[in-house]
């Protein structure tokens, strides 16, 4: 399969010469997709071989958006500019998709980085939104944030991209899920970045982990009914706690166990209803495969 390596950069001179040369050592296409840089990323780039096309839109949402209309190729991979990726690791990201166990991979960064790679706080944060990912959407990944992709192109035609910053990553996971196409993950190693990160830890953690619950709706909307349904729960225990205290000490709270016992019944509905409802959209997805994978085979 063919593959072409696309790089959004912006003002990443201090990597991006390295990553472009050992992705064209490879015999790669390399594709930067600048975002207006003010130093010389784009001079750097050309001069080790990339074709390079200044980004219209801002972001790196935007920039992936345009690369994925520009690129035709069977496979394409998405890696950062600032040499934080080991090139010579695309052929892990590549394998799923070869032997046809996945349309998208992404490399697990957690599996190996090195000392410097990550501060604490964005360690910490990467692990939280991960955490929060896994609990909302109920998909092993563990590393959703995840720069160094490998996209199979019936799925990057296909992906709608809106997000323009550094929330696509968590984008064009969901994206892939909701059309029911397989992810996978591989282990790979995490170099510490050239130059000055443009990520902004408490600002853009905050912004991915308003995505990913905003994202619940391509996904399966019924999981807004579990997150309803929990809190009605937690609210029903609670009262129901206070109400049995109270009980304990001589004191009655007629109307608040009724309140309870409302919060506890319609919680209970709305979580039963969520599972009904996210187990007809999940089967309804695997019959999509299903289908997608009969035609290819007659295509065969």
């Amino acid at each position: 399969m063919n593959a072409t390596v696309v790089i959004p950069t912006l003002n990443e001179e201090k990597g991006i010469g390295g990553v472009v040369e050992s992705f064209k050592n490879l015999g790669f296409e390399v594709l930067v997709i600048d975002g207006n840089s003010k130093d010389r990323t784009r001079e750097i780039a050309e001069k080790m071989g990339a074709r390079v096309v200044l980004q219209t839109g801002k972001g790196k949402g935007n920039a992936i958006a345009e690369a994925f209309k520009l690129v035709d190729s069977e496979i394409v991979i998405l890696v950062d500019g600032d040499g934080s990726y080991p090139a010579e690791e695309v052929w892990k990201l590549i394998e799923p998709i070869e032997k046809g166990v996945a349309e998208h991979v992404v490399g697990n960064r957690f599996a190996k980085y090195e000392k410097g790679a990550f501060t604490r706080l964005n360690l910490l944060g990467n692990k939280l939104i991960n955490l929060f990912f896994r609990f909302a959407y109920g998909v092993d990944l563990t590393d959703i944030l995840s720069g160094y992709r490998a996209i199979k192109k019936e799925v990057y035609k296909s992906i709608e991209i809106k997000k323009s910053g550094f929330e696509v990553e968590a984008e064009l996971t969901v994206e892939t899920l909701a059309k029911g196409f397989r992810i996978a993950e591989v282990p790979i190693s995490y170099k510490k970045r050239e130059g000055k990160t443009k990520l902004r830890p408490i600002r853009d953690g905050f912004r991915i982990g308003k995505t990913i619950y905003e994202l619940i709706a391509r996904y399966s909307p019924a999981r807004y009914l579990y997150v309803f349904g929990l809190i009605l729960l937690f609210l029903g225990i609670a009262t129901g706690c206070y109400v049995v205290y109270a009980w304990l000490n001589a004191v009655s709270h007629y109307m608040l166990a009724l309140l309870t016992v409302l919060f506890i019944i319609t919680g209970v509905q709305f979580v039963v209803i969520g599972l009904i409802t996210d187990l007809i959209f999940r089967t309804t997805l695997e019959f999509r495969r299903e289908i997608r994978q009969v035609f290819k085979r007659k295509e065969i």
